[in-house]
């Protein structure tokens, strides 16, 4: 393991500043919240930064605070106390739900929600340092390989899938980012967060070397609404979602008067449904209609040779879903 030096900036704009001096003197740097994904990423030397920068200490970025637009939580946030917060369990379940899946107790104590956001693959071929599209390489291993776990939407160059739990449920709460850069702040859709591979294959989001995530808003809660996410995983713990639904339906007097649905686990982004979503504004969600939305959710998936269990189980838990949302 390379020596590095570990910096303690107080504040945002700090940051900032330290990962910009770092790139203009030709250096590395890795953010570091709760640490639990950089470590690892260190030790497989899949990264070998000059500076890590501990964003621990910083200002503000450990709240929940409701406001006139919302709620705002901030990027170091604990998948632990974002699971068990009060507003968010009660206005907000399918984050709250999409929290207390990830990994273990042990890890959601510390892994912040921004961290969780923009982890990077858990494709065993980046894991393991082949020369893929995610290393600088000229090929995804997957496409030919071991691909069990891998993309039907989306896919290719790379067939990687979004690791995140968290980032389904924002994108269908319509969740914005906040993101501090050298040029300022910026606040974009959760939808316009996520790169595809065909757009930039070398990362997952739009951050660049010298920005930050640091926080998350939600919009006001609505009433009638009911929403949550379901994960289905090889097994029980320490591991990712082999298929995840997050699902926010605004239900009034029996019909659906608006829906979010946003698959995880199957695409290099979390993946929105708007076709699926049309089929059920204005309905009232029976079995048959939840059966139609599962059918059409699949409809234009692509797997690869060995993935194509993925299609008839994402078929079924959309339809398990919405039944049950609806029930």
């Amino acid at each position: 393991m390379k020596s590095f030096t570990n910096v303690n900036p107080e504040n945002r704009q700090e940051v900032v500043s330290l990962l910009k001096k770092v790139i203009e003197e030709g250096k590395t740097a890795s953010l570091a919240g709760g640490g639990s994904d950089l470590l690892g990423m260190i030790k497989d030397d899949l990264v070998a930064p000059d500076v890590v920068v501990n964003l621990k200490d910083l200002e503000g970025l450990q709240k929940i605070e409701p406001h006139s637009q919302g709620v705002r939580i901030g990027g170091l946030v604990t998948l632990q106390e974002l699971s068990q917060h009060p507003l968010i369990l009660s206005q907000y379940t399918v984050l709250a739900e999409a929290a207390g899946t990830v990994a273990t107790p042990q890890i959601r104590n510390v892994g912040t929600v921004a961290g969780n956001i923009c982890q990077r693959p858990w494709c065993w071929y980046f894991r393991q340092g082949f020369p893929c599209f995610k290393h600088g390489g000229d090929r995804c291993y997957s496409v030919v390989g071991q691909n069990q776990l891998h993309a039907i939407f989306g896919g290719g160059p790379s067939f990687i899938v979004h690791p995140s739990d968290t980032a389904p449920a924002l994108m269908a709460l319509e969740a914005r980012f906040r993101i501090a850069g050298p040029d300022g702040e910026r606040v974009v859709p959760a939808s316009e967060f996520f790169v595809l591979p065909r757009e930039e294959v070398s990362r997952e989001n739009i951050l660049g070397p010298d920005e930050v995530l640091v926080e998350i808003e939600l919009p006001p809660a609505r009433q009638n609404v009911k929403s949550t996410y379901v994960k289905i995983m090889d097994r029980e713990a320490w591991t990712h979602a082999v298929l995840s639904v997050a699902a926010v339906l605004e239900i009034d007097q029996g019909v659906c008067r608006k829906a979010r649905i946003v698959l995880g686990a199957v695409a290099p982004i979390p993946w929105h449904l708007p076709h699926v979503e049309r089929m059920l504004v204005g309905q009232r969600i029976t079995a048959d209609l939840a059966g139609d939305a599962g059918r059409a959710a699949v409809s234009r998936a692509q797997p690869l040779a060995k993935n194509g269990y993925k299609i008839p189980l994402t078929e079924a838990l959309v339809r398990r879903t919405l039944i049950s949302l609806a029930g």
